[in-house]
């Protein structure tokens, strides 16, 4: 019999340990790139059932079809570029021409960005290929993208048709009740044959997508001026210089925004106990519509925010607006 001791002291060693696992998982993108791809998949069916209708008209249906294949992955790939911030770090850091080169850029730098770089490109690239997959698999709109190029020339049925009849019956085949009952046998084969063929596409996709991450892995740690033990540790590095980095920076914001509120209206915010509050002038309001640039031209001192540091506090005692709150 298990005691209650023993199990209430085994929770918080199982959660550590749940912990520790989705932790890992978090740091080596399995788990974020597992999420994208579900999320992804989730959203092309939805997507799908909602949305698409194929016009069924000749000249449309490729444009049609095709559109709604590439372009959400056009779009998914863009927003993995835009919503990864590193690439923006290093897009600031190395690609922008426009900031003052302040220190030279090492070779070993320039490596290590170059790495960080396709780790980005593999990460962007889950959700589009995912979408590309999954939609080709279903097969559903490279039905209505080749529906109206489709070989029926074997088809007895299709003997007396001129080619522009032709073409209009074929475009109409993936609606429901659009062909004659004597085409239904051809329509039904050429379904299948696009179907064949979408899902063919899909899975050579999958398979190139797949071996091209490995390769690309491997290409990687080989090209890598880095072991396995010092990528491991740079790793964790850049991932806890930017959390500290972050915890710091929003704590010294605070600190700094707190001090310069109160010399601009006397009291810092949340205070209960306040006795002495300022009101600010016209020419307060003026200076602090300014937004000051961040270490920028040849001031030596950072200017952190809009507020900027306009406020003298030497001055407050001498101006006639300050009111003091007597209980």
């Amino acid at each position: 019999m298990i005691r209650k001791g023993h199990l209430f002291q085994s929770f918080p060693t199982m959660s550590r340990t749940l912990n520790n696992i989705v932790s890992s998982l978090q740091r080596s993108g399995t788990f974020i790139n597992s999420l994208i791809a579900a999320l992804t998949i989730g959203g092309q069916q939805l997507f799908s059932s909602f949305t698409f209708s194929c016009p069924c008209q000749v000249g449309k249906n490729f444009y049609y079809g095709s559109a709604f294949l590439v372009i959400p992955a056009l779009i998914l790939l863009v927003a993995g570029y835009a919503l990864r911030s590193q690439m923006w770090t290093m897009t600031s850091e190395y690609c922008c021409s426009c900031a003052p080169s302040h220190r030279r850029i090492s070779p070993l730098e320039r490596k290590l960005a170059c790495l960080r770089f396709f780790s980005i490109t593999g990460r962007a690239l889950v959700a589009p290929l995912t979408w590309l997959a999954v939609t080709l698999l279903t097969g559903t709109y490279y039905e209505c993208a080749a529906s109206e190029f489709a070989s029926v020339d074997h088809y007895p049925v299709f003997d007396n048709v001129s080619a522009s009849k032709r073409k209009e019956i074929l475009a109409g085949f993936p609606c429901p009740k659009s062909a004659p009952s004597d085409m239904i046998l051809a329509k039904d084969e050429v379904a299948l044959l696009h179907r064949f063929q979408s899902q063919m596409l899909g899975w050579i996709l999958i398979t190139l997508a797949t071996i091209a991450i490995l390769v690309s892995c491997c290409l990687a740690r080989c090209c890598s001026p880095l072991t396995s033990l010092q990528h491991c540790y740079w790793t964790n590095h850049l991932h806890n210089e930017r959390e500290l980095f972050e915890q710091a920076a929003e704590q010294h914001s605070r600190l700094i925004i707190m001090q310069r509120i109160k010399k601009l209206f006397g009291f810092i915010p949340g205070k209960e106990d306040v006795k002495h509050i300022r009101i600010p002038s016209c020419q307060d309001w003026r200076d602090i519509s300014a937004p000051s640039l961040f270490c920028m031209g040849e001031d030596l001192q950072g200017r952190y925010s809009f507020l900027g540091d306009r406020v003298d506090e030497d001055n407050e005692e001498s101006k006639p607006e300050g009111i003091e709150l007597k209980p």
